[in-house]
């Protein structure tokens, strides 16, 4: 590596590479066979192996000697590493040494001590990279100051009995030298009343020398007495008099410099290799006391390379020596110029994923030491680029009630990391808005338009939406009176996210939002915005109106309009009459939408729409491409069809492409649209008893189309796509509004052409959709009340000039005679399920009476509408009753009663239940009078019904004889 980050490396160097890498390959396999040999290895094979691992490290020695001293420049720590390990590997030299006497003469390889090796010419090298310029004296070796980890290192080292190669060498020589280096303590640096190395030394009058804060606690502790003698000598002093022997005190302060500069050597020697924990942890100890006691010292750890070793024990798995490491790193930090060289390292991505460790001390320690690297803005940078780090940060702080000391820290260091407004983003994106809304609330132009931005491009939950809209509401709508186009842009953009949740609606609401919409939207005009205010402001106003407040009161300008006045609405429908942007229509589309639903008795946007010719402009809507302002045009038609739905079907029967344009099926029921279920759905809710538009969809052959899609949908199911459901419903509403227009022979033949009887039959078994089932027994009453008109007698015999038109009389004569027509009971004459839509043919009766059962009240109420065509004066009443008794179906009109209140239905039940009794004769009279609920029923009818069911229930309750008779004599 040296080589080939040189500047000049030399000619030979491939040679130099090629046979240092020949040379190992060659050691590591003479050691691996050596290893892997699990039998007894005699004398003879020792020292063979001896001789050839020595030469070969006798050529590595050689190979490396041949680098020239012009190869290194200025590298000297290089050059004398390659040059020691040189010499070294030259000369070494084995020897075995016997372990244990057996029969085989078991042998063990021990390589020679640095004395007992051969010796070598002297060479002057520098000791260490990292020299310290001093002279040593060895001559008071008596008193030691050898640091723990120094002797721990040293014993290691000593006692190692495996071959650890050069690389133990070198640890035990530097270690050793770096022992050798300690300067003993001398009797005079001890205080003698502490027996400390004194720090501040002072001498007193009897010439005795002393740690200042230790004898000036002594004479405190004398009091007022004149006489006070010296603590040591006992000698009367003169005088309190402390003088500073400035001497003594630079020659301590000296030589604990140059005795921690070879700690210092000694501790990187330790975090160097790898030591155990328990040395690891003594020798960040010692480093601690050492920055502690020297501030100045934290340089010469930078510039001996320790800090990488440090950061490198982050990623031990002892916690100990993690949390320690973390702890002497914040001490080294505590500067600025250390904070920028940690910056190369990795270890603030480190710390910030120390935060989720389970040990709380390191996570205290992690946390303290982000504070110091979060106090210099560049750092604080850094910690909010770390992926994860803003959002463990922000978790740690609301974890309060686990941690308290972690909430209060995390909190500190995000405080320390708003002076980066990229970290003010990244905390609103995880959740912490606290800083985004002081700083667009307080602080200065510049930062409120930076603000806004990272406002408007975050993504905010609903929570936050009414929180930001709490706080910020004032500010955003005097920074859109008040600021330049840029800064209205930003509050637009926050705007229109804020609003979109209907709690933050109502509160831009009380702050006066809606007033400056309309201003925007209808008055305020300024072209040199680089923004269309008009789209802002709709969507703005759009979603204010789709959250559900009560806006009719609402005032939008000076003369005192309201938000559903003429003025507005009519401005509305005229810009969307204009040629406007798509996004503009969709938001004016859902105003409108929100209008109309409007609870006041004279809707405005229904007035609008019938005055002028918006009409056409909605309708023309549905051909739009965008599917966005499609549904949004459908959705008002619909709402509006209630009011002017006949209008409506004039304007779309003159429209291009349409009606048949709004039935679309396709292919695969699991890829409908939303489009395409609403389009249905609106062709469904039109006014059934319109012709035009029911012919307009026969002429273009619409029925075998739908009547298939059902057909697929039933076969399928509706569970495959979300708008399944609303498209099934509409096929079969657009289906049943064929039957309001049977008088028409067109759609009569339409429905008995199709067997609309049968297929809505079938429909009634959709016990899984309410509105199916209440449209087929809508249906299946209009066709019933045909019956009656189509059930005709037999025909007679036909005249004999028609005898021309048949076949002859022996092919068909006898067959006639015994054929034997069967006539309806009810409708009396010859009824079939497809020409007479006759419901006992098509054996409807059972399944209208399983709805009545139904918990749905308007399942209900449509299968009684359907039943009661089977009582009406038309057809033979009693025939009908005694058919219905014989399948319960007073038993069910009763349960229906009692379990649905509802007064529309309860005047169709009293009315036919008034049928059974007239009808029913004994039985029926018995199983109503017997049914106490439906009595109790009855008189709550009776009581608090309106006139038509108060007269239903009387007549009832006469027949049960519950009221006096009116039939009598009176006279006046």
């Amino acid at each position: 590596m040296e080589l080939q980050t040189s500047e000049s490396s030399p000619a030979n160097e491939n040679e130099i590479l090629r046979s240092l890498s020949q040379n190992t390959d060659l050691a590591k396999g003479i050691l691996g066979e050596f290893q892997q040999n699990g039998q007894t290895i005699m004398d003879h094979e020792v020292r063979n192996i001896i001789k050839r691992l020595e030469e070969i490290i006798n050529d590595m020695g050689h190979d490396l000697s041949l680098i020239p001293p012009s190869a290194f420049q200025n590298e000297v720590y290089a050059k004398n590493t390659i040059r020691s390990l040189s010499e070294e590997m030259k000369n070494v030299c084995f020897e075995i040494i016997p372990v244990q006497k057996t029969k085989n003469k078991k042998k063990k390889i021990k390589p020679l001590s640095p004395v007992e090796q051969p010796k070598v010419e002297s060479i002057t090298l520098e000791s260490d990279l990292y020299s310290i310029s001093m002279e040593v004296s060895t001559g008071h070796s008596q008193v030691s100051d050898i640091p723990p980890v120094a002797e721990a290192l040293r014993s290691t080292s000593e006692s190692s009995q495996r071959p650890r190669g050069n690389m133990s060498n070198r640890l035990s020589k530097s270690v050793t030298e770096g022992a050798q280096h300690m300067e003993p303590m001398y009797k005079s640096f001890i205080c003698q009343l502490t027996n400390q190395v004194m720090d501040d030394p002072v001498t007193i009058s009897s010439g005795v020398t002393y740690e200042r804060s230790a004898i000036t606690e002594y004479f405190e502790n004398c009091g007022n007495s004149e006489e006070v003698n010296c603590p040591i000598t006992q000698e009367k002093l003169q005088s309190r008099n402390m003088s500073p022997n400035l001497a003594l005190r630079n020659i301590i302060h000296e030589w604990r410099d140059r005795n921690d500069s070879a700690r210092l050597k000694v501790i990187r020697a330790a975090l160097s290799i790898g030591s155990t924990e328990s040395m690891i942890l003594e020798a960040l100890k010692d480093l601690q006391n050492i920055c502690q006691r020297s501030p100045k010292k934290k340089k010469e750890v930078f510039n001996m390379g320790i800090v990488p070793l440090i950061v490198r024990l982050l990623e031990l798995r002892d916690r100990s020596v993690r949390c320690t490491a973390l702890e002497m790193i914040r001490q080294l930090v505590e500067e600025d110029d250390a904070k920028e060289q940690f910056a190369r390292t990795p270890v603030i991505s480190t710390t910030i994923k120390m935060l989720s460790s389970s040990y709380q001390p390191i996570r205290h320690a992690a946390l303290l030491l982000l504070i110091e690297f979060s106090k210099s803005r560049s750092l604080a940078e850094k910690i909010g680029c770390v992926t994860g780090g803003t959002l463990v940060l922000i978790q740690t702080k609301y974890n309060r009630f686990i941690d308290t000391f972690a909430s209060e820290a995390a909190d500190q260091v995000l405080k320390n990391m708003e002076q980066c407004t990229k970290n003010i983003k990244f905390m609103a994106e995880n959740g912490y808005l606290e800083p985004l809304l002081n700083n667009l609330i307080e602080g200065s132009e510049e930062r409120k338009l930076e603000m806004m931005n990272y406002l408007g491009e975050i993504i905010l939950e609903d929570d936050s939406k009414t929180y930001v809209a709490e706080r910020t509401s004032p500010v955003l709508i005097q920074m859109l009176h008040d600021g330049n186009p840029s800064t209205r842009k930003a509050v637009f953009k926050a705007l229109v996210q804020i609003s979109s949740y209907s709690a933050s609606g109502k509160l831009l609401v009380e702050a006066g939002i809606v007033g400056t919409m309309v201003q925007e939207m209808f008055t305020k005009k300024i072209y040199s915005e680089p923004v269309d205010s008009l789209k802002e402001a709709s969507a703005i106003l759009a979603n204010i109106l789709e959250s559900g407040i009560g806006f009719e009161n609402l005032i939008v300008n000076s003369q005192g309009h309201t938000l559903v006045s003429d003025y507005v609405v009519f401005n509305i429908i005229y810009m969307i009459k204009s040629s406007t942007p798509d996004d503009l229509s969709l938001n004016l589309i859902r105003i409108l939408y929100c209008m109309a639903k409007s609870k006041k008795s004279e809707n405005p946007v229904v007035s609008a729409v019938k005055e002028n010719e918006a009409s056409y402009t909605l309708v023309e809507l549905i051909n739009n491409p965008s599917d966005e302002i499609v549904i949004a045009a459908i959705k008002l038609l619909t709402l509006l069809s209630s009011h002017i739905g006949h209008l409506l079907i004039d304007r779309l029967c003159k429209t291009n492409g349409q009606p048949e344009g709004l039935i679309q099926s396709p292919s695969n029921p699991s890829q409908i649209t939303e489009r395409q279920a609403l389009s249905i759905s609106f062709l469904a809710k039109l006014p059934h008893q319109n012709l035009t538009l029911n012919v307009a969809l026969t002429s273009k052959n619409t029925i075998p189309g739908i009547l298939q899609s059902i057909n697929q949908l039933q076969r399928s199911g509706t569970q495959q796509n979300r708008y399944a459901c609303m498209y099934f419903e509409g096929l079969v509403g657009v289906l049943v509004r064929f039957t309001a227009t049977l008088y028409d022979p067109q759609m009569l033949f339409l429905a008995i052409n199709h067997n609309f009887t049968a297929v809505l039959t079938n429909l009634l078994m959709e016990t899984s959709r309410d509105e199916v089932q209440t449209l087929a027994a809508t249906g299946l009453e209009k066709l019933s009340t045909q019956s009656t008109r189509l059930s005709k007698p037999p025909q007679r015999k036909q005249k004999k000039f028609f005898n021309l038109f048949y076949l002859p009389r022996f092919l068909t004569f006898r067959s006639s005679r015994k054929a034997k027509v069967e006539l309806c009971v009810v409708h009396r004459g010859v009824c079939t399920e497809q020409t007479t839509f006759c419901l006992i043919e098509a054996g409807t009766i059972e399944r209208l009476l399983t709805c009545l059962d139904h918990q749905n009240v308007e399942v209900a109420d449509a299968a009684l509408s359907a039943l009661s065509t089977l009582l009406d004066d038309k057809v033979d009443v009693e025939q009908s009753v005694n058919m219905l008794d014989k399948m319960n179906a007073t038993q069910r009109v009763l349960k229906a009663v009692r379990y649905h209140k509802n007064e529309i239905l309860w005047q169709k039940a009293f009315w036919m239940i008034e049928r059974f009794l007239v009808k029913g004769g004994q039985r029926s009279l018995s199983l109503v009078s017997q049914d106490k609920l439906f009595y109790i029923t009855v008189v709550t009818a009776f009581h608090h019904g309106d006139a038509y069911t108060r007269q239903m229930a009387e007549n009832i309750l006469r027949y049960l004889d519950k009221m006096p008779s009116l039939t009598g004599t009176f006279t006046t």
